[in-house]
């Protein structure tokens, strides 16, 4: 009897060992990519797969913005990353995206859900600790969306007992604190809430990149950016940290569309008006 307990307590140690075993090949797995054993770093694991997985955003009009009559994501962010996929894997459709918060994208990227975040990421030398980044892709630069017949000007005009609307996560939200802190600000999940808090009057000013502004005074033009630029935010799509094989694809990738005119082309389609008049 004690040598059939023993046998069983020895048996139920090897299943527990061999499930533990299996748990982490299942884990190696996901963070590979999905099944790509052996693969040495992310961008051998892409061209296995044959695909490239960007963070994008959904709700950021000219960069990456969901269209509900096609249910695919348009804007400047998108057509750059096709541009960059067509010069790594040959063709711009072997990609997908995947919806990312300001929040979300680096969780997402060092997870492995993901391969690369390009979504109106400014770098900054805090999140360098976290993710490497490419050259820069987008020069853009913190500034304020108003109602048109508004008294705010410029950051001056942030005074006490105005409102400001900014996102969770994003650089902005810190900047505007440094730069007005007289005023209260109220910060929402994603670009989209936040100008809906704006239009019902939730606040004075919403503030982000001029970039991201540029959508919103595109979608209501009784809107409009005020005050210049207050900040410098450069855009980089963001890898793991160490992936310098993808690293280096892509910042080759990005200075041949750039060299051969792609480039500027997706740029004059999608940033075309002056948003501040």
């Amino acid at each position: 009897m004690a040598k059939s307990k023993k046998f069983l307590k020895l048996a139920f140690i090897s299943l527990l060992a061999v499930a533990m075993l299996a748990a982490c090949g299942t884990n190696a797995e996901k963070t590979n990519g999905g099944g790509n054993e052996g693969a040495k770093n992310a961008l051998e694991t892409i061209k296995k797969r044959d695909k490239i997985i960007f963070g994008v955003k959904n709700d950021t009009r000219l960069f990456g913005l969901k269209n509900p009559s096609t249910g695919e994501v348009e804007g400047f962010d998108i057509d750059i990353a096709k541009a960059l996929a067509k010069q790594i894997l040959g063709d711009e459709s072997k990609v997908e995206f995947k919806e990312v918060t300001s929040k979300t994208r680096i969780p997402l990227l060092q997870k492995g859900d993901i391969d690369a975040i390009i979504a109106t990421m400014t770098i900054t030398e805090e999140r360098k600790k976290e993710v490497d980044f490419t050259d820069v892709y987008f020069k853009a630069g913190q500034s304020l969306l108003v109602k048109k017949d508004s008294p705010i000007k410029g950051l001056k005009d942030l005074k006490k007992g105005t409102t400001v609307l900014a996102v969770k996560g994003s650089t902005s939200s810190q900047n505007i604190r440094e730069k007005a802190p007289e005023a209260k600000v109220l910060e929402f999940e994603n670009y989209a809430e936040a100008f809906t808090a704006l239009k019902s009057g939730q606040g004075d000013a919403l503030t982000t990149d001029n970039a991201i502004l540029y959508g919103m005074a595109d979608e209501d033009p009784s809107y409009h950016i005020v005050g210049g630029t207050f900040t410098d935010e450069p855009y980089g799509i963001a890898v793991r940290k160490g992936e310098k094989e993808l690293l280096d694809a892509l910042n080759k990738a990005l200075k041949t569309i750039k060299s051969n005119g792609e480039y500027d082309k997706i740029y004059k389609k999608w940033i075309k008006k002056d948003f501040s008049k």
